[in-house]
């Protein structure tokens, strides 16, 4: 059996996805990343974009917002990717009505942050980033295979 690392991808509201996989590409504030077992230690920030797990030949893609990466030893030597999410989600997860409804989103966010009364522009900016992240990650893996 080849190595493998262990990927957690936790967000504020639920474990997303916890596996042995035999590789993980993250979209990092470093660049983007691939790790593979026996990985350096790092921490670093997360960008919008998507991770990508390889994991017996298929590949597990993920929309991803913000947050934070930490790659380190486990205690029976094999790699732990740990990436801590403000918001994660599967592409099977992400179907036509959800991308719909994001657009729509994210075009009223826009409208709404062009009116220079509205305070909450961190809230607006966040959620617009959200909508965008959804569309533009379901568009990419369309027409792709994937494991569901």
């Amino acid at each position: 059996m080849s190595k493998q690392l262990k990927l957690k991808i936790v967000t504020p509201e639920r474990l997303v996805l916890e596996e042995m996989v035999d590789q993980v590409s993250i979209p990092t504030t470093l660049g983007e990343i691939t790790v593979l077992p026996d990985h350096i230690p790092l921490i670093t920030g997360l960008l919008s974009g998507d991770i990508v797990a390889f994991v017996n030949g298929e590949h597990v893609p993920m929309a991803v917002v913000g947050g934070f990466v930490e790659i380190k030893k486990g205690l029976k030597g094999e790699t732990e990717v740990a990436i801590l999410a403000d918001f994660a989600e599967h592409v099977s997860e992400l179907h036509d009505e959800k991308i719909e409804k994001a657009k729509a989103r994210a075009e009223e966010l826009k409208k709404l942050m062009e009116n220079k009364e509205h305070v909450d522009f961190e809230h607006f900016e966040s959620e617009l980033e959200r909508s965008l992240t959804r569309v533009k990650i379901a568009d990419k893996w369309r027409t792709r295979k994937y494991r569901k």
